[in-house]
């Protein structure tokens, strides 16, 4: 995805979080707050996009997302559980109606068994009723660091447009 593309996609998501009445937050690790930056893009994204966390160390998941010690120790940072858990903790802690969640391996270096360059883990967090659902993907991009992260940017992005939130 060019920058052009991001774009498009930051001006469609906005348009659709505004139709259904509905404010985002964000939780970021591998991509580094460029959701945000793609949102804040749009002239008036103040009224669909609340902010987020650039959460990079393990330190940071846990304290401002609430990502459990034993989650980090047991899967990894880079993980379904850890990712679910920045995603619920995102919602809870900064409020909105639905947040999104990245964690990954950008690269070059950073790649453990099990977990080459380009895995990234998303979580979708809405809240329906009194509970909160979520949706998890894992993707395995290909590419260099920017390349990674790009697609990342227009995969979380993307999936909002398909939410029932």
């Amino acid at each position: 995805m060019n920058d052009t593309d991001l774009q498009h996609l930051a001006i469609k998501v906005g348009a659709h979080l505004l139709d259904a009445e509905r404010r985002l937050v964000t939780a970021e690790s591998c991509s580094g707050g460029w959701i945000g930056k793609a949102l804040t893009d749009v002239p008036g994204s103040s009224a669909f996009y609340l902010g987020g966390v650039i959460s990079y160390s393990n330190t940071l998941k846990q304290s401002l997302l609430g990502v459990l010690p034993s989650t980090l120790t047991k899967h990894g940072a880079v993980s379904e559980a850890a990712v679910r858990e920045m995603a619920i903790g995102a919602l809870e802690t900064l409020g909105g109606h639905i947040a999104v969640a990245v964690t990954g391996i950008a690269g070059p270096d950073g790649a453990q068994p099990g977990k080459p360059v380009g895995t990234v883990w998303f979580a979708w967090a809405w809240r329906q009723g009194d509970e909160i659902e979520t949706r998890i993907a894992m993707e395995a991009f290909n590419g260099d660091r920017e390349a990674v992260r790009r697609q990342t940017v227009g995969r979380a992005l993307g999936e909002i447009l398909s939410l029932d939130a």
